[in-house]
């Protein structure tokens, strides 16, 4: 069972570059770290919005909501998306996305009352 195992298993090289997909990457691992912070970050504005509601915290709001869902989103793509094409036009449609969401959420924060106030008028319904 072990040796049709061997044979099954690709060649595993040591001395070469690691395979895409495969961990070891510095990169991977702080976008890892990345989204933990954004994650911790958000559980810290959720009180802050109802605490202190202002525009630091709608613009703080803004930005780690976007990220936060971009990203999601992404491991989506990656998880559900297969071939060059496809996997290109879904990851453009993510920026202009994220980028819409983005600029929408500002304009609401700055022509209107802004997000911790329209979620307390939602509430106070």
């Amino acid at each position: 069972l072990g040796a049709a195992a061997a044979r099954c298993a690709p060649a595993r090289d040591s001395h070469g570059p690691p395979r895409q997909g495969h961990g070891g990457s510095k990169a991977a691992s702080l976008h890892w770290t990345g989204e933990r912070a954004v994650s911790v970050l958000l559980l810290g504005l959720l009180p802050a919005a109802y605490l202190c509601p202002g525009p630091a915290v709608d613009y703080s709001l803004a930005a780690a909501l976007t990220l936060h869902g971009h990203w999601g989103l992404g491991q989506v793509i990656t998880d559900y998306v297969h071939g060059d094409v496809p996997i290109k036009v879904a990851n453009t449609g993510l920026y202009v996305l994220s980028a819409l969401t983005f600029a929408g959420l500002c304009h609401f924060n700055y022509h209107d009352v802004g997000i911790c106030k329209a979620v307390a008028m939602l509430w106070s319904l």
